[in-house]
């Protein structure tokens, strides 16, 4: 799994070589700057609800006014880490959430573009077919909505086990692996689906190649943050990374 995280993290460079040299960069900049938009408005509206969430969870439950009872520093310090780290959590569900509205939205774009670099690579032409578009889109939506919904199962399991201490501390490291798993493998199915894929195929051949997923997905997370040129070259880059890593994979294959 190691050696594929390897391939999809040098695939962002690969994919900025290669959109450079055949200048895509209207496909790159253009569901970017839309994505950057929406991202920091998500962001905005997270950072003045999450805290007021936390402290109205600690009130309800009376921990806030138990610890305050005790007047241990020590209880007061896992109970400050706790907070912290469940507001990464929220703060991960919150972006998951996003993330999987975003690639609803650009699903059509994402898979033109993954198309297109495939092409190129083999030097083929691409005809507009409205119908494949559409084929797209829906199949776009219906992954989406599986992976979000699993990853959110996921997600709330995490969510109960950051409660406990000490071992809740670990939980934003195995939440960050679960969301770049879930968006890498969302990258990794517009090449699947080109190739005649089902859904059913392409969650067994992802989960047998999960280094790739997960390389991809670390890269894209990497890249916010570097505030505007990384927010609007994460989604893209992504794809085109994605598209590039599974090439040889399924050259191999044949």
């Amino acid at each position: 799994m190691l050696k594929e995280i390897i391939i999809a993290i040098q695939a962002y460079f690969q994919a900025h070589r290669f959109i450079k040299k055949h200048k895509l960069w209207k496909w790159i900049l253009i569901p970017g700057i839309i994505y950057s938009v929406l991202f920091v408005i998500g962001m905005y509206y997270f950072m003045h609800t999450s805290s007021q969430f936390i402290e109205w969870l600690s009130l309800k439950t009376g921990l806030k006014s138990w610890l305050d009872t005790l007047s241990s520093s020590f209880l007061g310090f896992i109970f400050t880490m706790g907070s912290l780290l469940l507001w990464l959590i929220l703060l991960l569900f919150y972006f998951s959430l996003f993330k999987y509205l975003f690639l609803i939205i650009g699903s059509p774009v994402f898979a033109y573009l993954s198309e297109k670099t495939e092409a190129i690579i083999e030097g083929k032409d691409i005809p507009f077919n409205f119908k494949q578009l559409l084929k797209d889109i829906i199949r776009g939506i219906k992954l989406s909505a599986r992976n979000s919904l699993w990853q959110t199962v996921y997600t709330l399991s995490i969510l109960f086990l950051s409660l406990i201490p000490i071992l809740g501390w670990l939980t934003p490291v195995l939440a960050v692996l679960i969301e770049c798993y879930y968006y890498g493998f969302s990258m990794l199915d517009y090449s699947m689906e080109r190739h005649k894929k089902t859904p059913a195929q392409s969650i067994y051949y992802v989960a047998s190649h999960k280094g790739l997923a997960i390389g991809n997905g670390l890269v894209f997370y990497v890249l916010h943050f570097l505030p505007i040129i990384g927010w609007v070259l994460a989604p893209a880059y992504a794809v085109v990374a994605a598209t590039l890593s599974m090439y040889p994979l399924k050259q191999s294959e044949k």
